[in-house]
Formats: structure tokens, sequence, C-alpha cells
């Protein structure tokens, strides 16, 4: 099977990449220079040219304060190239692996994880932008097209929230932490092979809306707390406080913890405990940010 990975210089499109190519799959990726989403001619020579089985969409707009003034350029990435793509693929008998966000939900306090059915109610122009890529695919494609919808990232690439923490443990005596924002912490890399499990699977029962998120939860101030602890530092270092004090033009969600019922349905056990992801991640993200 042939695989083509759209932004393929992110994070989770270099881990996707990574994974699929460690699988022994024939595996086109092409970061945003190469493909541009937003443009019908380029995504319809990629996906002529390259003749792709299923393309994996990791390109996206991610500057969720940013959009709140440039929702215009978000919902271009975010919700116009998702259907360019979708339609190029319905054209060529190819499916598709949309990647989207909790940011589709609300955000507000909850005491269960969101269904991967739960309505959705997106609070911020991120939010909104990245729902409207998820409604053009599963439009465009039924039954050939799967959202996964991820959270709380980090990997061994890219800026994201574990490597500041490292690089703050060396540079401050004391770090102030969020402790009223409630997630899933999730290594980029267990993602990717998600969505490897999800490829060779899909059409063939499997498609709609998938949680890929580590289980369990914590806070933002426990996470941060959990990297000090890894790295021989002590957590009692990290503190405490609100949401308040850190105002953004984008409203965080409160509680972002997904379930992960479809997993299950066809035939994969939930993703590990966010702890176990971290534990192992936490060796390759140092000696990558010591590089």
């Amino acid at each position: 099977m042939r695989w083509l990975v759209t932004g393929a210089g992110g994070m989770l499109g270099r881990d996707v990449a990574r994974e699929l190519t460690r699988r022994g799959e024939d595996v086109v990726a092409l970061d945003r220079a190469a493909l541009d989403i937003t443009r019908p001619e380029t995504v319809d020579r990629a996906v002529a040219d390259h003749r792709p089985d299923l393309v994996v969409n990791c390109a996206a707009y991610t500057a969720v304060d940013d959009a709140e003034t440039d929702e215009a350029r978000a919902l271009e990435i975010n919700g116009v190239g998702p259907r360019l793509l979708a339609r190029a693929c319905a054209a060529r008998d190819a499916r598709l692996i949309h990647v989207s966000t909790d940011y589709v939900f609300s955000g507000e306090a909850r005491t269960a994880p969101y269904p991967e059915d739960h309505p959705t109610d997106p609070r911020t122009a991120y939010g909104r932008t990245k729902l409207a890529g998820e409604r053009a695919v599963l439009e465009e494609l039924p039954g050939r097209a799967a959202v996964v919808r991820t959270a709380w990232l980090y990997g061994v690439n890219g800026a994201n929230f574990v490597r500041t923490m490292i690089g703050l443990e060396t540079r401050r005596d004391t770090v102030d932490v969020v402790d009223d924002q409630r997630g899933q912490p999730t290594w980029s890399a267990d993602v990717a092979e998600r969505i490897a499990d999800l490829g060779v699977r899909l059409g063939t029962g499997a498609h709609g809306v998938f949680h890929a998120t580590n289980s369990g939860e914590a806070t933002w101030h426990e996470l941060a707390r959990e990297v000090f602890a890894l790295v021989g530092a002590d957590p009692d270092r990290v503190r405490p406080t609100s949401s308040a004090a850190f105002p953004r033009p984008a409203p965080r969600p409160a509680y972002s913890v997904l379930a992960h019922r479809r997993w299950q349905e066809i035939g994969l056990p939930p993703p590990r405990d966010w702890r176990s992801a971290l534990h192992e991640a936490m060796p390759r993200i140092r000696k990558e940010s010591s590089s």
C-alpha cells in the first residue's frame, strides 16, 4: 500500500512518516513547501502523480491564538484544504485519514471523557476551522475516511510543552504552571502508531471518528511535575497557578479528556497510559533537546 503524508515537516507528520517507513510501507512524505493543501491544482497533481492508496493529512494551521484574528486563513488550511484532499482522493479511489483536535468540543468541565459521538461545540476560531475540516472529509469520502482527534501532543521534533519544561528546568528556580486545565498528555509517536494501525483497517469497516490520545488524565501542572521528576529535579519547583495568570486571545479548554471506545470496536486496545508513554519518550526528547 502506498501512503502519502501531508504536513510531513511537522512533529506528528514526521513521526507518521517514520513509523510507516519502519513498517516497510511505501511512503511519500510532503512538507508544506512540497504540497500546499489549499491550492486545488497542487493537491490534484500530488494525488495524481503519487497515486496513493491512502492519504494522511497532518497539515494544519495550529496557531490557536493567532486564529482568533486570522480565522479566514485558518479556515483555508484547516477546512478548505482537507476538502480538496478528500475530493482528490474520491476521484482516484484513495482513502483518507485526517488529523483533528479536542478543540472541536466546548472544553467545559466534565466528569467523564468525551465519547467520539459527543456533540461538537467549539469555542475558538481554531476549533471551528478544525471542525469544518472534519465535516468536509466525512462528507466527501463517506465510508472511506477517518478523523483522528488528538490533544496535548508532545514529541521529539518541534516546540511542545514537554520540551519547554525540560528547558525551563535548567534556567529557572521555579516554574508556574496552570492546574485548572485537564487533559491527556500524548506522545506523537503513539499517535503515529495508531494512524498506521487504522490505515490498514480503513475501508474494511473502520471509518468515522477516532480519538488518539494517551489514556488517563492530568493537569498541565501534573505533567510538568512528572517531567521534572524524570530529569532528576525536584517536582516541588513546579508551582500551581490558574489560567487567569496567563490570559490568551483563545480560551483553553478546561477539560479535554477523550474516550477511546472506537479502537476496541476495530479490535485494538485503548492507548496506553500517558505516564508510560512519557517515561519511554523522555530519553529520546532529552537527547534531541541537548543536540
